[in-house]
């Protein structure tokens, strides 16, 4: 499902008012009829009590086409007003005037304390206070006003988005409205699929309201839910190699769980032969548990970490793998941050970074610049930061536009894990994952996750499908784990033993 920013509705919505004459009084007509079907759907309106909180722009004016559609259905209804009603214009004004002809009481909400006695006995709230262009933080009597609402224990109906909520990024706005029922209109605003946006949304309902087919599927739309793709078929005639060889460059003396993880998750999901290079002296340890893998010992320093001197060995090899994987578990020495360096330049195969295999590219980001086959990122937020010189808090007031630049600047596909994760492509498409819940924010998730974006290339995907099929699986592997055992305690081993269920 295609999934828009706040500047991308409005151009749409005067494209359909320009091109095809749905007139703003259209547009705002069908928004509120189809947040009224969906208080009628989920909740029922005839002789029920509700109160909507109305402000005086164009959202207000869509919550007035609720209350007058609840009003003429059999339902009980009470605005209250927060602003000057001489504010109102266009369609939102128009809709005002009718209220007042309904004889539909409005108050002009100067009291709070009003708004919470009458709250008292009702059975539900509309809340369109603000609309998706929220560009302030809320204070004052709105601020009241929400936090009024939130500790009502009603059902809350939103329109479009939570009022508070940042369209664009689903920041909090200094306080937001939690929904019960949202509804959102043409497509998704980014607010409301990330976090912490996401968590006030409640359940989310999308209502085309009249856009033409020719305008929900614009190309110039970049962002996307990742909405899973089907799973090749094995034909019956095949072997292990055909289903994808990968080289592991992982390991160190003190990190064996993480390239563990991610050489055996590709088995787990699929894939067919994992080569695992690591330092000589801990096959044996690592060779005891994950017996299906196949090892390729390397020369090691004093301390423990995999030399610069496997550099040719390891190039060689490469050249009769599909996918190199480097990373996961392999230190921050600066041996072997040099030696990923120069591997990621040279290797001639998709090549999926992770781990400290981040961290060393971070320092000279061109050795991935200018390479001629794909390129796959896996950081978090912390990584992310450093690969793109900028604060966290930046990362996430602007988590998608910097993805997008980042993407097309380093001609990679990144995927930026967290809640919801983010997969970039060059081409500047993002699509948003729904998969995975706080369960899998545990030690080896991320390196079972590299495995299973090389298991699915090794599927047969192209390598932007694979690694969005990777990122879903991963996630529904991990939602699996935990409506077995629960979020509380999940490890890496869990959701490693259930990608194959998923």
């Amino acid at each position: 499902m295609k999934i828009s920013n706040v500047n991308e509705m409005r151009n749409m919505d005067r494209h359909a008012i320009e091109k095809y004459g749905i007139v703003q009084e259209l547009l705002m007509g069908n928004a509120g009829q189809a947040v009224y079907f969906t208080i009628l759907k989920v909740f029922g309106i005839k002789n029920k009590k509700f109160i909507t909180f109305c402000g005086v722009g164009h959202h207000g004016g869509d919550g007035l086409v609720v209350t007058r559609k609840i009003y003429s259905n059999g339902g009980k209804v009470t605005v209250f007003l927060l602003g000057d009603s001489s504010k109102f214009e266009g369609a939102a004004k128009q809709n005002f005037d009718i209220i007042n002809k309904l004889q539909i009481k409005v108050i002009n909400l100067k009291d709070i304390s009003l708004a919470s006695e009458i709250l008292k006995n009702a059975a539900a709230i509309i809340a369109a206070v603000f609309g998706t262009g929220l560009g302030r933080n809320v204070d004052g009597k709105y601020m009241d006003i929400i936090n009024i609402i939130n500790t009502s224990q009603k059902i809350v109906f939103s329109i479009d988005i939570p009022s508070g909520i940042n369209g664009d990024t689903g920041q909090i706005m200094g306080t937001a409205v939690k929904a019960t029922y949202t509804t959102t209109f043409g497509f998704p605003k980014i607010g409301n699929m990330l976090y912490p946006g996401f968590e006030y949304v409640g359940k989310l309902y999308v209502i085309p309201i009249s856009f033409p087919p020719g305008m929900q599927d614009a190309d110039q739309l970049k962002i996307a839910t990742n909405d899973p793709k089907p799973l090749p078929v094995r034909n019956k005639d095949t072997h292990k190699g055909s289903y994808g060889k990968v080289l592991f460059v992982a390991g160190a003396s003190n990190y064996l769980g993480a390239p563990y993880f991610s050489a055996m998750s590709f088995l787990k999901a699929g894939g067919g032969l994992s080569y695992f290079a690591t330092p000589e002296n801990f096959v044996a340890s690592i060779g005891n548990k994950g017996h299906e893998i196949v090892f390729i010992p390397l020369k090691s320093t004093n301390s423990g970490i995999i030399s610069i001197g496997n550099k040719q060995e390891l190039l060689r090899f490469s050249e009769n793998v599909d996918m190199v994987i480097t990373g996961p578990g392999l230190s921050l020495n600066e041996e072997t941050q040099k030696l990923v360096r120069k591997l990621s330049a040279e290797i001639n195969k998709p090549l999926l970074i992770d781990g400290d295999g981040l961290t060393a590219v971070a320092n000279d980001l061109e050795c991935i610049k200018n390479r001629k086959v794909s390129t796959i990122l896996t950081p978090h937020p912390g990584e992310m930061a450093r690969i793109v010189r900028q604060n966290m808090k930046d990362i996430s007031n602007n988590m998608i536009n910097i993805l997008q630049d980042a993407v097309q600047e380093l001609n990679s596909t990144i995927v930026l894990k967290g809640a919801h994760s983010l997969i970039g492509s060059p081409d500047k498409n993002v699509f948003i994952n729904l998969s995975g819940n706080p369960g899998m924010a545990t030690a080896g998730s991320g390196d079972i996750l590299t495995g299973t974006i090389a298991a699915m290339y090794g599927l047969g995907f192209a390598i932007n499908d694979a690694v969005r099929t990777g990122v879903f699986m991963h996630g529904f592997a991990g939602d699996r784990a935990a409506k077995e055992k629960g979020e509380d305690g999940l490890i890496a081993g869990d959701v490693l033993y259930y990608l194959l269920a998923a």
